[in-house]
């Protein structure tokens, strides 16, 4: 089907809203039905460029459906630049056979995708695979074998590990995975009722975050069309063979091709983005990283001309031999100071900073003595400490003000003075922290603040972690808390913040206080949380002196 005149100045107005040059040739969109083993047929749409001599093939498969934005942004516009692009939608979605197993299936449907393109007389041999979140997700999928035909990937906060991502903190990822599972529920509803659907999820969802037994309050709203999530919930343990579909981390040891890798500093995947990262590097790879300011969703906002400029160059130099696309292998957005810096690799060097806790709720460099003492504070889980901005998916993500956060009594913080020079934070920050529950079954839930002139207590990076309920109640157990990544400014003047909770809801699955998974937890009971401060203390990564 060859564009119209319409379809031609909507290509102009993008291509200008990302900064972009004009499209350099015209296209044809064609439907494609690629068969897989078992019988299954997927739909998909081929953009075909109207060239002599095209740049190659770029492969992309999603959950989501072929329209706008992604036919525009991913199909339309590097068709318009010489590119063949299959756009497919993966199995069960949007008109694909077969039943949509989220996460589990891609595997195989990747590997029979690519046996099809080579069959195609439009196909010359040279393959790019691109694609954000779980269209990063069905990338490492493939490179778990990556066939031969594979020149370059390009993945924007994909993860590699899926069960990492659900329950890698011990506690279950609650609100983002139930509202991504209703968001798959209704995107096939037509446009009116998926607005509203989107529109009306946060109240739509609130019941079934509160509800006990989860996999009784998710029937709520889900009733039965995402099957995925009660089993989810139903399979805590990680050492369960039942994930090993959701994992595809053999990939970080297997591609060899150039994988350029964008994620933000405030995304859901962000640890696993530098993760992949650093594998690819210590391997010699030709590995790109770029972290910008975003959440997961402004990435193709916000960020989405800082994207088009990262990824079209370095597919021109990988697909049709163009030249090198980067000055330098990692370009990183400080956060504090709000500009961009060229690294030759992620982190820079650093060395530690200490600070210790104290009893009145200082928080001071390490040469300062430390003070015995504790502090105390009770997470009642019919009442759970909410969740405030963070690496989120759903509900409101990023970097908030915590001032109301922490002025609740189940929220402890300890602080600095105003620092007298700019601090920069670089890596992952290490919360040690000395701490006895009164009972077994708690969690624990650390957050780094950067504190202006004017009070406002900004986030930056955090963790959570589930304790081991086999440790007696009341004895002090050692945490090493290894937080997000960043790279943070804090400005002189500022003060830092560390903030001690029992959870953080429903970000995360509110910790019961009794035993049970997730699926069959129902009794609520509150727990003493006691923070011995001469045994807890913050390792701050800071930049080390030039």
């Amino acid at each position: 089907m060859a564009i119209s005149m319409r379809q031609r100045l909507m290509d102009a107005t993008l291509s200008g809203m990302l900064r972009q040059t004009k499209a350099l040739n015209g296209y044809q969109v064609f439907p494609a039905r690629t068969p897989m083993r078992d019988g299954v047929t997927l739909l998909g749409d081929h953009f075909a460029p109207d060239v002599a001599a095209p740049k190659g093939t770029i492969l992309i498969r999603t959950p989501y459906g072929r329209g706008f934005p992604t036919s525009a942004l991913n199909g339309r516009f590097y068709a318009a630049r010489g590119y063949h692009v299959l756009l497919q939608s993966v199995r069960g979605t949007f008109g694909s056979g077969g039943t949509f197993r989220a996460m589990a299936q891609e595997t195989d449907d990747g590997a029979d995708t690519v046996a099809w393109l080579r069959e195609q007389p439009w196909f010359d041999g040279r393959l790019a695979t691109l694609g954000a979140s779980y269209l990063g997700w069905t990338q490492w999928t493939l490179l778990q074998d990556p066939p031969p035909e594979l020149r370059t990937a390009v993945i924007l906060v994909g993860p590699h590990d899926f069960r990492e991502a659900v329950f890698g903190t011990g506690a279950f990822t609650l609100n983002d995975f139930l509202g991504w599972s209703d968001q798959i529920v209704h995107q096939e509803d037509g446009n009116l009722r998926r607005v509203v659907s989107m529109l009306t999820a946060p109240r739509r969802l609130r019941p079934a975050l509160g509800a006990l037994p989860l996999s009784e309050g998710s029937d709520l709203i889900l009733n039965g069309r995402a099957p995925w999530y009660r089993e989810w919930i139903s399979h805590p343990d990680g050492t369960d063979p039942w994930w090993q579909p959701y994992r595809a981390g053999s990939a970080l040891a297997r591609v060899d091709v150039p994988v350029l890798l964008i994620s933000g500093w405030q995304d859901l995947f962000v640890d696993q983005s530098l993760q992949q990262y650093e594998a690819l590097r210590a391997r010699g790879v030709d590995v790109a990283l770029t972290v910008g300011p975003w959440t997961h969703f402004q990435l193709g906002t916000r960020g989405a001309a800082t994207l088009t400029r990262e990824t079209l160059p370095w597919l021109e130099q990988h697909m049709a031999n163009g030249p090198a696309a980067r000055t330098s292998p990692v370009r990183v957005y400080r956060t504090g100071e709000s500009k961009w810096h060229e690294l030759a690799a992620w982190p820079p060097p650093s060395v530690p900073e200490v600070f210790q806790l104290h009893p009145d709720r200082t928080l001071t460099l390490g040469s300062v003595p430390a003070t015995n003492g504790t502090v105390s504070f009770i997470y009642n889980p019919a009442d759970p400490t909410p969740a405030v901005g963070g690496r989120t998916l759903t509900g409101d993500p990023g970097v908030k003000d915590n001032r109301t956060l922490e002025s609740r009594p189940d929220v402890v913080t300890f602080t600095t003075d105003a620092l007298p020079t700019a601090v920069d934070v670089i890596g992952s920050p290490t919360v040690e922290l000395s701490i006895s529950v009164d009972q077994p079954h708690a969690d624990v839930f650390v957050r780094l603040c950067d504190v202006d002139e004017r009070g406002h207590s900004r986030n930056f990076a955090d963790a959570l972690c589930r304790l081991d309920p086999s440790i007696e109640p009341g004895e002090a157990q050692r945490l090493s808390l290894a937080l997000d990544p960043c790279f943070h400014r804090l400005p002189a003047g500022h003060r830092l913040r560390l903030q001690v909770s029992g959870g953080a809801f429903p970000r995360f699955a509110r910790n019961l206080g009794t035993p049970g998974t997730p699926a069959e937890g129902r009794t609520l009971r509150s727990c003493v949380h006691t923070i011995h401060c001469a045994g807890s203390r913050l390792v701050l990564p800071v930049a080390a002196p030039h």
